[in-house]
């Protein structure tokens, strides 16, 4: 399973936003663009989708921006992926029922990997996110003598 250019930013704004959600603070398009590295035009785009779906806002006005809809503690990683990708994806249900007894096994485990999968992305939230970054970036400044 590999995660898609859309889902990646898509999380990479979202734990922008999640860093300011404590304070109350809307951050503009371009501060996201410029603290992730991803392209205005696009991100304009993803914010859309995500705003669509409920798990970000937008405010309006001079101090405006974008800001997380729920606290980031409720918002899990399978939320935003689903929201960009579709829950179909992760697990789909129009695929064609295998003709031989090796595809059916093959169809099984598949499915036992995508549950998996989803259980992963289910069990982490923006915060965890947050916190494992604010983790390794203190690690980063830490130096020995």
């Amino acid at each position: 399973m590999v995660i898609s250019n859309k889902s990646e930013y898509a999380l990479l704004a979202l734990l922008e936003l999640a860093t300011c959600y404590p304070n109350g603070e809307s951050l503009q398009i371009r501060e996201i663009a410029v603290l992730q590295d991803i392209p205005n035009r696009y991100l304009e785009q993803l914010l859309a989708t995500l705003r669509r779906q409920g798990l970000i806002k937008s405010i309006r006005g001079a101090k405006g921006g974008y800001v997380l809809a729920r606290d980031p503690r409720t918002i899990t990683v399978l939320d935003a992926f689903n929201c960009m990708e579709g829950s179909d994806v992760v697990v789909s249900s129009s695929e064609p029922t295998p003709s031989t007894i090796e595809g059916e096994l093959i169809q099984e485990v598949w499915q036992e990997a995508r549950q998996a999968a989803n259980a992963v992305l289910q069990k982490y939230t923006l915060q965890d996110l947050c916190e494992r970054r604010a983790i390794r970036k203190h690690k980063e400044l830490m130096y020995y003598i």
